[in-house]
């Protein structure tokens, strides 16, 4: 039952990124991102009194809370560097080097979760690791994103983020049912979020200023982000970390579709061979 879990998870991944890309054309993405989480944190809460679970958070251990928060704190960190690349580069190249989180992923629940390691993750690792070379390599005659080289360092710091909230939301929710730990860590995010645009300085004109048709889309990536969690964090409930990381992240097929459908951005050869080695590398590394 967790594979499908994890299928739920890459698909509506895979269709936050390009929501979120629309609702970031000329909105800020640290405001749209503290405005988006208040939707995912919503959801996320209807989901908990749905299945009843709100009667359990007195029972949550000192570790399990401790252990979400952290968790939380490395999403909303994830999350903010993730859309502020989006901003500022093409989806063909930011979000492979999101996925790239899985590679980083498989060593710490080797490392910290004691989860088996063998030669095919290693070769699937690797054909990620080459994938995601090619993928973010700038074909000839190509202009330079409005951001320089800046979207890259945010992907990267992106990626990272995104290992370390797989790693502490596998420890987080042993003790915990799912629904309600992805609430309690959903609020974490937004006060994080929140407080980032505070100390930014994007106050209410910020807001004055977002376009209705952007909000909606930053609402509906609110709502795909709130599906894909929950199907996630229940996934990684029943799940090896190891098995379910692989599939979220299938979620860039789903993306690479609709980014050519929505923002006509296409492959190059290149490209395309590397998506490919990405997509059978990230297979590989189901394989027991």
């Amino acid at each position: 039952m967790w594979i499908l879990y994890a299928c739920g998870s890459a698909f509506f991944a895979g269709a936050t990124s390009i929501l979120a890309k629309l609702g970031i054309r000329k909105t800020d993405s640290t405001v749209a991102t503290a405005l988006r989480t208040i939707v995912v944190l919503i959801f996320a809460w209807l989901m908990v009194f749905i299945v009843g679970s709100q009667g359990t958070i007195s029972a949550v251990s000192g570790k399990t809370l401790l252990f979400l928060i952290l968790s939380g704190l490395a999403t909303g960190a994830s999350w903010l560097c993730y859309f502020e690349a989006l901003s500022k580069g093409n989806i063909n190249k930011v979000v492979p080097i999101d996925k790239s989180s899985t590679v980083l992923t498989i060593l710490l629940a080797f490392l910290l979760l004691g989860e088996q390691f063998t030669w095919i993750k290693l070769a699937g690792m690797t054909a990620i690791a080459v994938g995601t070379f090619m993928m973010i390599q700038k074909k000839e005659g190509e202009d330079q994103n409005k951001g320089g080289r800046s979207w890259l360092i945010y992907a990267l710091l992106s990626a990272a983020f995104a290992s370390l909230t797989s790693i502490l939301g596998k420890v987080g929710i042993s003790g915990v049912e799912s629904n309600l730990g992805t609430a309690i860590r959903t609020g974490v995010v937004l006060v994080m979020a929140w407080a980032m645009v505070f100390i930014t300085g994007k106050g209410k004109k910020e807001y004055l200023r977002i376009d209705p048709k952007e909000l909606l889309f930053i609402c509906l990536s609110g709502i795909a982000t709130g599906g894909s969690w929950l199907c996630y964090y229940r996934a990684l409930q029943e799940g090896p970390a190891s098995g379910v990381v692989p599939i979220d992240k299938m979620s860039i097929l789903i993306t690479i579709a609709f980014a050519y459908f929505v923002f006509k951005e296409k492959l190059t050869r290149k490209s395309a061979i590397g998506l490919a080695l990405i997509t059978a590398g990230t297979l590989g590394m189901l394989i027991r």
